[in-house]
């Protein structure tokens, strides 16, 4: 028989899941009958005589067995048959074949195992209900920004907590490099996935995602929200520089005028968010051409080969322009490739007055390693002139290019032109 503790512990079973949990009463009511059902299935192989009602509510619940009447000496199962004798002690009026509905004393009745297991049953339904509200929950914020408390810094992420509790991760891969948080400050990020592998979801933030940057840029410009201006794309080296693509539906309204503001208003919040991130804003077209043109600004591109099938582009440029086009450490060239979705590579375009016997570097592929000239490329190296007219130890500090390997490229120009 059971004690009075295990009643206890029964009830305060039910009291803390009731209480406690943060789930609709009709999924309260759902889960406690499944747990209950579970358990008297276990013990008796069957739940199908048995009718649970909880009362969510009132804090309690019944549990009634049905039974049918039989004669004394034709009981083969006990729990779904009742000695005609036995039955008239509950009431002497019952006959053959009646069914006998008795109020079951979970705890008296079933034992100390029975609550044991029960206690099991409601634990793992409460983690499973827990982890299915947070999948579900996070699974159609995917794309938006959040903020939540920072609860615990490590080396490789950080654990935020959002109001209700849950626990969001945001890895250091996902930081902008300067983000320096410490336990208890908010942090905003956007949702970038919920990995749900192993049936415990992850909430993984970023806030170095396109994405975060298209959310801002649409909380601080009205027309973006109202709908008036689209951002189409949007790339980003984190912490240093990003380039948005935006489009006006409203021929009256300046997209790239709207997004920046008034001595760049509307932008300068979002700057220091990201660090200092510089904002690029330019007017997003369907011309290929165009579109290549205004990615590479401040630079002034004269012209633009394409070759779809690659996804690849020639731009031509002044000498003057090379070095814009390609940006500090090649971040503005690397930015328009990844806005435009092409592969750019610029050239200099070479009048006369004795620059035409220049060479481009790419006609050395053979001599020279591709990989070298695209190193070369990138500190605005265009030509052999290029390469030539720069002093070594600036090719060899700037390419970041071995002594050994500056020196044979140099041969291999000069020879060039000797020949």
């Amino acid at each position: 028989m059971a004690k009075k503790e295990d009643t206890v512990s029964l009830i305060d079973t039910f009291a803390e899941f009731k209480e406690n949990r943060n789930i609709d009463r009709a999924t309260l009511v759902s889960v406690l009958e499944e747990s209950f059902r579970s358990v008297i299935a276990k013990m008796f192989g069957s739940d199908e005589n048995y009718d649970v009602i909880v009362n969510p509510d009132k804090g309690d619940f019944e549990i009634y067995r049905n039974r049918t009447v039989v004669a004394d000496e034709e009981v083969h199962d006990s729990n779904r048959e009742i000695p005609l004798t036995e039955a008239r002690k509950i009431d002497k009026d019952y006959e053959l074949g009646e069914e006998v509905s008795e109020s079951v004393d979970f705890a008296r009745d079933f034992g100390r195992r029975a609550i044991l297991t029960l206690r099991q049953t409601l634990a793992s339904k409460l983690l499973e209900l827990e982890h299915d509200s947070l999948y579900n929950k996070y699974k159609d914020k995917v794309g938006q920004v959040v903020s939540a408390e920072v609860y615990q810094v490590w080396k490789k992420e950080m654990l935020l907590v959002d109001d209700e509790g849950n626990e969001l991760l945001l890895p250091k891969t996902e930081q902008i490099p300067g983000d320096f948080y410490r336990k208890g400050e908010a942090a905003r990020a956007v949702v970038l996935r919920v990995d749900n592998t192993t049936g415990c979801p992850k909430i993984i933030l970023s806030r170095t995602s396109p994405v975060f940057l298209q959310r801002l840029l649409e909380a601080e410009v009205p027309e973006i929200h109202e709908g008036q201006i689209v951002i189409r794309r949007a790339a980003r080296i984190p912490g240093e520089r990003a380039k948005i693509a935006v489009e006006s539906f409203d021929e009256r309204i300046d997209p790239v005028g709207a997004c920046v503001g008034v001595k760049g208003s509307r932008v300068h919040g979002i700057v220091r968010e990201l660090h200092g991130e510089n904002i690029d804003v330019i007017a997003y077209t369907a011309n290929p051409q165009l579109f290549i043109t205004r990615a590479l600004s401040p630079a002034r591109v004269n012209s633009v080969k394409l070759n779809e099938a690659e996804r690849k582009a020639e731009v031509y440029l002044d000498p003057d322009q090379v070095s814009l086009a390609i940006g500090k450490s090649g971040m503005n060239i690397k930015l328009a490739s990844m806005l435009t979705e092409y592969t750019i590579d610029v050239f200099r375009e070479i009048g006369g007055d004795g620059e035409n016997d220049d060479v481009y570097l790419d006609e050395f592929a053979g001599d020279i390693d591709p990989w070298i000239i695209e190193e070369l490329k990138k500190i605005g190296m265009v030509t052999a002139k290029d390469v030539l007219g720069t002093p070594r130890e600036t090719l060899i500090t700037r390419a970041d290019l071995e002594e050994e390997t500056v020196d044979e490229v140099l041969r291999i120009l000069r020879e060039e032109f000797e020949e």
